[in-house]
């Protein structure tokens, strides 16, 4: 049986209701950062639930020897931020894995251009075969920005399992790109959008642009795709 796309989509009213903030056009700023940090702290934890390493240790309890379970800090995690939106999520998550190892990278990709503009990679040159990985990205609209990023990291051996994405929304035409050149992924998403919108490349219904919502209008160049992965 082949591999496919396995898009996880948690059925949490803390999860919906923070989605619901993101959606209204009326959200200022501030409120939106929170929603989205709020949704990257949410999304971490269901997306660490069966995937984060652990082990058994004694522990000298008060009323006598027992057992407890503590994350393996012998086994590395690399997060990866796609910038700039992602960070609104990885900033609710990184209570949840202060010890994470962090790379960040940005891509940006003008409407004609095959290729994305990569404006800043900070991926370290080798990555363990023993390190999990996990990216956020805000949101997943055509999926193409998101690709180049797994075909990098393809190329450094990570794939499959040991590697997730975090997302606050998702469009159905990205993960069919996705689900096509990755079936072995995992993506853990507030929810999953039908459709693009063909003259503005923004998911419908939406968040808006993550990017000019979370930096108070100080979006990318009008050039570029706004604000999708």
């Amino acid at each position: 049986m082949g591999m496919t796309l396995r898009v996880v989509v948690p059925p949490h009213p803390l999860i919906g209701h923070w989605l619901s903030v993101l959606r209204e056009a009326s959200t200022p700023s501030a409120l939106y950062g929170t929603a989205m940090a709020e949704l990257g702290r949410w999304l971490s934890y269901e997306a660490l639930r069966d995937w984060l390493p652990h082990r058994t240790i004694p522990i000298g309890a008060y009323g006598g020897p027992t057992e407890g379970q503590v994350v393996d800090a012998s086994v590395p995690l690399l997060v990866v931020p796609m910038l700039r939106a992602g960070l609104g999520l990885w900033q609710g998550a990184q209570g949840v894995l202060p010890a994470a190892q962090v790379a960040h990278v940005g891509l940006a990709r003008e409407p004609a251009a095959a290729e994305p503009d990569w404006y800043l990679d900070t991926l370290p040159a080798a990555i363990s075969d023993r390190s999990g990985l996990l990216i956020f990205t805000a949101q997943i609209a055509s999926g193409a920005n998101l690709a180049a990023l797994l075909e990098r990291l393809r190329a450094l051996g990570v794939q499959g399992r040991r590697l997730r994405v975090v997302t606050a929304v998702a469009a159905n035409p990205g993960l069919k790109l996705l689900g096509e050149r990755f079936p072995e992924l995992t993506i853990y998403s507030a929810c999953i959008d039908p459709e693009l919108d063909s003259a503005s490349g923004q998911l419908r219904p939406g968040i808006g642009n993550p990017e000019q919502r979370l930096f108070a209008g100080l979006g990318p160049d009008s050039a570029y795709f706004p604000g999708g992965a």
